[in-house]
């Protein structure tokens, strides 16, 4: 084998996608680990052997490879389920290339992405929730009075969540992860006209565009190769509420469905022609800013003006520091009881360390080191040594303990304006650590403006 050919070899056996290719004749001609693994077939089984021999449930339509041997057009990402040989159930997301010389079809490539796994366990969800559409309603535990927080930023958003809850418009909730975006949305389903009627989540950023659309309408026998009869989550939230989480990363194409959806009242199974009625409320929900979503082309501007019909913005942490002793009395409670322990509060040590920390993960971070922490702790308060050196090195980073903030290691032998411009540099590059090298939230942070920070980086010429 030449080098290149080694190359080739040693990047198809150790990729995650599974890649397919076969010759003119339809023969297939490159099968690697990851496709072995995918359609539970050895590589000695396919090498040299026709697809649809291969494939029984498969003919020369329904093959993506096939098709695109026979029309020499790519087919963009496709949802496919199928059934090999050994009568083993495959769902795959593909993408498929014609092999073309001199403008001559000499073959065709497949990339795949394995999501058999992930169909069975969807499968699983709409099953049982037609089984019993009381198990998906509301759950009680969630309701404004639930929600913990007394910061003016925090009282408004909540405020604007329970109007919401007496309308029947459709909602858009903006908030960094972590902020609580789905809770919100609970409380206002079971507070409002239809908590006796199903909830229903669904995270968009969690499966491809094909299955995220049989998903969400629903299929028909034959609409593609595996399709049956099944309804979809807007029939299983028919007169409830139906939460779609992270909508800006839909695909541009879905968003475009489903503002029809949202326009006309009626969704139409995949491969079918029958409209359905469907009366669903939709609650929205994105963790990047809606308009830098629609500058960056994640989100259609035409469907951010019908979802944001009633628009909330949940604060982050940071913005509402106020709240974390409310948030840490919470989790510690929660956690005693979980854990059978005795935890009385956090030590000083640690108040001051969660509240200078900016929270990046907001409040979910904070409830996870809390609950790392509580397992560790064998006493009433919880100190800096009960979370683990990763944390510690995060959010208890004392710069007082740093030399250059020693007053008594001042050398005279610098100027004072020296050895000031050097403090005054660590605590910036200290700043800008805490904040990910974030400008904004850096200048928040220090408490002064956007331009003087950048003004202050060039001059010490700190690297960000």
């Amino acid at each position: 084998m030449d080098f290149y050919g080694k190359i080739l070899e040693i990047l198809l056996n150790n990729i995650n996608e599974g890649v397919h290719v076969i010759d003119s004749e339809g023969k297939t001609i490159i099968y690697n680990k990851a496709m072995e693994t995918l359609e539970g077939l050895e590589g000695s089984e396919v090498i040299g052997k026709k697809i649809l021999e291969l494939f029984p449930s498969l003919n020369e339509n329904t093959s993506t490879l096939c098709n695109v041997l026979k029309n020499g057009e790519p087919i963009g990402e496709r949802y496919q389920s199928y059934v090999n040989k050994k009568g083993h159930n495959i769902t795959a997301v593909n993408v498929t290339f014609p092999i073309k010389v001199h403008d001559e079809i000499v073959g065709a490539v497949e990339i795949s992405k394995d999501f058999t796994k992930v169909k069975e366990l969807y499968d699983r969800i709409i099953f049982l929730t037609g089984k019993s559409k009381s198990e998906i309603k509301g759950d009680k535990e969630y309701s404004f009075d639930s929600i913990t927080g007394c910061s003016p930023k925090f009282l408004k958003c909540v405020e604007m969540a329970k109007k919401a809850a007496t309308s029947s418009s459709t909602v858009l909730i903006y908030g960094e992860t972590g902020t609580g975006k789905e809770v919100l949305s609970r409380c206002i389903h079971n507070e409002s006209e239809r908590a006796s009627k199903p909830f229903v989540a669904l995270n968009c950023a969690a499966l491809p565009e094909g299955l995220l659309e049989s998903i969400l309408f629903g299929t028909i026998k034959g609409s593609f190769t595996g399709a049956v009869d099944r309804i979809g989550l807007f029939e299983q939230a028919n007169g409830g509420t139906l939460l779609l989480d992270e909508i800006n990363s839909m695909s541009i194409s879905l968003q475009a469905k489903l503002l029809r959806v949202l326009q006309e009242g009626y969704i139409r199974r995949v491969g079918d022609v029958k409209d359905i009625p469907i009366d669903v409320r939709i609650i929205a929900t994105t963790n990047e800013d809606p308009y830098t979503a629609i500058v960056k082309g994640s989100l259609r501007k035409d469907l951010y003006y019908r979802l944001s019909v009633i628009n909330i913005t949940i604060p982050a942490l940071r913005d509402r520091k106020e709240d974390i002793p409310l948030f840490i009395k919470e989790f510690i409670k929660k956690y005693n009881d979980k854990f059978s322990k005795d935890v009385w509060d956090v030590s000083r040590e640690v108040y001051d360390a969660f509240m200078s920390y900016d929270w990046p993960g907001n409040v979910r971070e904070l409830k996870n080191y809390i609950e790392g922490a509580m397992n560790m702790v064998s006493g009433h308060i919880l100190q800096k040594e009960h979370f683990t050196s990763q944390i510690q090195d995060t959010i208890f980073l004392d710069i007082r303990d740093n030399n250059i903030f020693n007053v008594n290691k001042y050398s005279y032998d610098i100027s004072l304006d020296e050895f000031i411009d050097e403090v005054e540099k660590k605590i910036i590059e200290e700043a800008l650590k805490k904040c990910e090298n974030n400008i904004s939230r850096t200048s928040k942070l220090l408490k002064i403006k956007r331009q003087t920070l950048q003004q202050k980086i060039k001059r010490y010429n700190i690297k960000i």
